[in-house]
């Protein structure tokens, strides 16, 4: 059962496009509303893996704490407002799908971004800090930002959004670092790290590609009645991570230290999407669906993006810094030794001509 979810958990660049298929094959072909039911306890299996494996303990020490300020700064006052313009521009008339931007920007950090951030050889410990710190942020802003920003074109039941946060966000983290703590009580912390942590994750997929099956599989009619829509709502998601990787990467690059800036790229472009589409099925009934039928897009673009991103890392920050004192340390020694040979030769050839 793990080796399998392992190969879909790596393999997310396929198997989120794949679902949105399956999803739209079965919206299109069977009634989809009693697939509502799943919601919660999806939502739940998506979100609460990824907090059994946060490293709060990594809160401490604030030696990055340039680049927590940049990413924050980022993710709560340049990207929000940014997702809330394109949601004007393309969405006038659809105000839950301009609800679905906004969210897709507004909620920042997953378990990804510590991921990506490692693969890249960013900052780690870094990337925890902004996880764990953008996710209470997203949490406690994200009603008032609906409430502010759309709350004149949609019904904004801010306690409900709140009460949603709430059983979303703050339920999970709690039951996640109690049962890490049991865990690692139980097995010990080198055990947990080696054996366990890995596990949830791969649950976490499971939820991720549920929400995104039932998302497609609510729009199926209205995909079926206007196809066009789909590429009209990839245009808005495109440009929000067009813009998004460009801008981290400027700042990290004019800002920071190379690990450190690897670490704000992937800490405010990799959006907490999971929690986006739980909040947008879970606190705005059936309007939801259209707000998480652009989540669910975003999904796909996210993955791709993050993972064309690892491959350009190197031409964009450069070798990482250990590969660079290595590679001083190998001259360094080769150099030596030239030099060596060179003073053996010439103290060789002194003799032969005094012979």
């Amino acid at each position: 059962m793990w080796s399998i979810l392992y190969a879909i958990q790596k393999r997310l660049t396929w198997a989120i496009p794949a679902m949105l298929v399956l999803g739209f094959l079965y919206g299109a072909l069977l009634p989809s509303d009693p697939l509502r039911w799943l919601v919660l306890p999806l939502t739940f299996l998506m979100v609460y893996p990824m907090m059994v494996t946060l490293r709060v303990s990594h809160l401490t020490g604030w030696e990055d704490l340039r680049a927590q300020l940049l990413t924050q700064g980022v993710n709560f006052a340049v990207i929000p407002f940014i997702a809330f313009g394109l949601g004007l521009l393309f969405f006038a008339d659809q105000p839950y799908m301009a609800l679905g931007l906004l969210l897709a920007g507004l909620v920042p950090t997953s378990g990804m971004t510590i991921s990506w951030t490692g693969f890249a050889g960013g900052n780690l410990a870094a990337a925890v800090k902004m996880t764990v710190i953008g996710l209470l942020l997203g949490a406690l802003a994200t009603p008032f930002y609906v409430e502010a920003l759309l709350g004149a074109q949609i019904h904004v039941d801010l306690w409900a959004i709140a009460q949603q946060v709430l059983v979303i966000v703050v339920l999970p983290l709690i039951l996640g670092v109690l049962t890490q703590r049991a865990l690692v009580r139980r097995y010990g912390q080198e055990d947990f790290r080696n054996r366990w942590a890995f596990r949830f994750p791969a649950l976490s997929t499971l939820g991720v590609l549920g929400i995104v099956f039932i998302a497609m599989a609510l729009n199926a009619e209205t995909i079926l009645a206007a196809p066009e829509r789909l590429l009209y709502i990839l245009a808005p998601v495109a440009l929000l991570y067009a813009i998004n990787f460009p801008l981290s990467t400027l700042l990290g690059k004019a800002l920071l230290p190379r690990g450190d800036a690897i670490a704000l790229v992937y800490g405010s472009v990799m959006r907490n999407l999971s929690i986006a589409l739980a909040i947008a099925m879970n606190a705005f009934g059936a309007e939801g669906a259209n707000a998480a039928l652009v989540i669910a897009i975003a999904f796909v673009i996210q993955v791709q993006a993050a993972a064309w991103y690892v491959r350009l890392t190197r031409k964009v920050f450069g070798p990482p810094e250990d590969e660079i004192r290595q590679a001083r340390q190998t001259d360094t020694a080769e150099s030596g030794n030239q030099a060596g040979e060179t003073e053996a030769k010439d103290e060789a050839g002194s003799k032969g001509t005094s012979g």
